[in-house]
């Protein structure tokens, strides 16, 4: 084997990659550490990575996520020094959301620093990711008390690319009710393996996502095509060419209550034509994700009277924002889907059941969970803010939660707008069959062209 593949943190997207790079890319090996005990794998992973990895003159590569201090294993295992060494950051720690600044260790974006610094190659998921990063650089090191170092985003920038997180896509048309059927055109844009056999093979979803620490947003791959809904033969040709928002308000002049009301039920582009919106929210339970934001939003919904449903995946851990309960009780009968779904196959069923995906993170440096709801047909909307611009036309974002809170109003009283809406995002760019080449060429490279 020619490239050593160190994960300190496996599981989630971590393992994702590491499985995806260890099946496709010829060579390689992995050593891994069981994702648990985060805070104790950044500290300590480098010391058991010394003993774990063989000694062997044959490697050439050595790919780590930035959970591993890679200028400790670099020291305490010098043979592995001379290898071209790639770190790849699925989140930073520089801006990783807490809820109180005191609560942030200095130690683990210190160690993400070094690492750089010793690196020959930095990857990062997204410009996101990137830029947040090395920017914030200067700021963080002004927490030294004195001999602070300088220049060192001049000394690491150079080093750094974005190569997007890779998205294996299952194929999930058998799941997809009448009115989300999307139209290939003959072509078949699912990737090969990834039919109804290889499903419970795929990597685990936020829905399996880890605890605070690294960013753990990949779930069940998402498709890899733009998704176009058939639109009811009811429906008046002219709102084809409008967007939700233009056919909710009649480009910019909103239409009388009255009528946008009786229209409620009527259409024929449900599951049973009369069913409302339904509304998924696909992520961890706890603060970063803002999950105040997103039920606060709908119990104003309820307030008005408006009809939805809704589904609240993802895992649960330890603490559990006080939130959840409340939000259960009252929501009561408009819940679909409450909590963790251990199945992959019906984590995916429940995606293809809703119609609107929300997002109200705090923190999102690429965001799996979006991208897959798409990939089942949802309509999406983020904040205008993370990542989010970086993937999704403007169209999806929201600025403020009233905003939010507005455009869920619109589709609560015409769900069919949304059910026929084509979501215009390119999920292709973020496939494992668009990436792959790339991550065979930057793992191909002899550490001899270094010097």
């Amino acid at each position: 084997m020619s490239v050593i593949l160190a994960e300190p943190f496996y599981g989630g997207s971590h393992k994702q990659l590491t499985d995806l790079l260890r099946e496709d890319v010829p060579n390689c090996v992995a050593y891994t550490l069981p994702a648990k005990k985060w805070h104790w794998r950044a500290r300590t992973a480098a010391l058991h990575f010394m003993q774990a990895i063989p000694a062997s003159p044959s490697y050439r590569v050595l790919l780590a996520s930035s959970v591993l201090n890679l200028a400790e294993l670099v020291a305490l295992r010098p043979d592995l020094g001379k290898l071209r060494k790639i770190l790849y950051f699925h989140e930073n720690q520089l801006v990783y959301p807490v809820r109180k600044s005191q609560e942030r260790d200095f130690q683990y974006g210190y160690n993400q620093i070094l690492s750089c610094l010793v690196a020959d190659v930095v990857v990062f998921n997204s410009s996101f990711n990137m830029e947040s990063f090395l920017t914030s650089i200067h700021t963080f090191v002004k927490l030294i008390p004195d001999h602070r170092p300088r220049d060192l985003e001049a000394r690491i920038r150079p080093k750094c690319q974005v190569l997007h997180f890779p998205i294996r896509f299952p194929d999930v048309r058998r799941f997809l009710p009448q009115h989300k059927r999307a139209r290939f055109q003959g072509e078949n844009p699912f990737e090969e393996g990834c039919g109804p056999e290889p499903l419970g093979a795929l990597s685990g979803s936020e829905n399996c996502a880890s605890v605070e620490g690294p960013e753990l947003d990949t779930k069940i791959p998402a498709h890899g095509s733009q998704i176009e809904i058939h639109t009811p033969l009811h429906q008046e040709p002219q709102c084809m060419s409008q967007s939700p928002a233009e056919a909710l308000h009649g480009h910019g002049s909103a239409a009388p209550t009255r009528d946008r009301d009786a229209m409620v039920g009527l259409c024929d582009c449900g599951p049973s034509g009369r069913e409302p919106l339904h509304i998924v929210w696909p992520h961890r339970w706890e603060h970063d994700k803002d999950p105040e934001l997103f039920f606060e939003t709908l119990l104003k919904l309820k307030e008005r009277g408006l009809s939805f449903q809704v589904s609240v995946l993802g895992e649960t851990f330890t603490e559990v924002p006080a939130i959840f309960a409340d939000a259960r009780e009252e929501l009561g009968e408009r819940i679909v889907h409450w909590g963790y779904v251990p199945s992959k196959e019906e984590y995916l069923k429940a995606l293809c059941q809703a119609d609107v995906v929300i997002s109200t993170a705090k923190h999102e440096f690429f965001g799996v969970a979006m991208l897959e709801a798409v990939h089942c047909g949802c309509y999406p909307l983020c904040p205008k803010t993370l990542v989010y611009p970086e993937i999704f036309p403007a169209e999806y974002l929201y600025s403020t939660p009233e905003q939010l809170l507005k455009r869920l109003q619109g589709f609560c009283r015409r769900p069919d707008v949304v059910r026929r809406h084509r979501v215009q995002v390119d999920t292709a760019l973020f496939s494992w069959e668009t990436l792959k080449g790339s991550f065979r060429t930057l793992l191909a490279a002899d550490a001899s062209e270094l010097h």
